[in-house]
């Protein structure tokens, strides 16, 4: 029996909320990256655990699951941030940054990452000749997905160093809402 995992569009249960600014941004930024990692493992780990599901409830052998993430939309720009009268800086210094449109400073500033969908491979099956198998065909071969448990373990890896930046950005930015908290 194979494992199997839904293939859905994913978005995030908060949805899509306008900009604060605010110190808590951090926090949904680094919890969209951890929701975006959680995926990636749970389709790495169905790869690894269906390397050698030669049926599924579908017919034919399981198909390698791959996470597509996105940068979300944009909040806000950087000078629609700069310029709002909360934050109104004055300067002391003629090469001080003024309070005008600053040069490159129209990047949008992103919102985090959302998992847009779980797409099936397309990758053409492995064929082993095994004519002793159940599910061989007619001419003795067995078809396999084609899954490289190298490429799958290297991916986890990737995979959870990401997941262990965004907890520890998360923790750094607890720690700075803390120590703003007891000043």
């Amino acid at each position: 029996m194979a494992v199997t995992q839904s293939v859905t569009l994913a978005r995030s249960a908060q949805g899509f909320k306008p900009a604060s600014g605010g110190i808590f941004d951090a926090f949904d930024i680094s919890g969209s990256g951890l929701s975006a990692q959680r995926r990636k493992l749970n389709a790495i780990s169905s790869n690894i655990a269906n390397v050698d599901t030669t049926r599924t409830e579908e017919g034919g052998p399981y198909k390698r699951k791959r996470v597509v993430s996105v940068e979300s939309p944009f909040k806000q720009r950087f000078n629609d941030i700069f310029n709002r009268p909360a934050a109104s800086l004055s300067s002391t210094h003629s090469n001080h940054l003024s309070s005008g449109p600053q040069p490159r400073a129209e990047e949008l500033l992103g919102a985090g990452v959302e998992t847009v969908e779980i797409r099936e491979e397309p990758v053409e099956p492995r064929l082993v000749y095994d004519p002793a198998h159940p599910d061989a065909r007619e001419d003795g071969y067995v078809v396999y997905p084609d899954i490289n448990v190298i490429t799958e373990m290297v991916d986890m890896i990737t995979a959870s160093r990401a997941y262990e930046a965004n907890v520890t950005a998360m923790n750094a930015s607890k720690d700075m809402v803390q120590r703003a908290l007891e000043i």
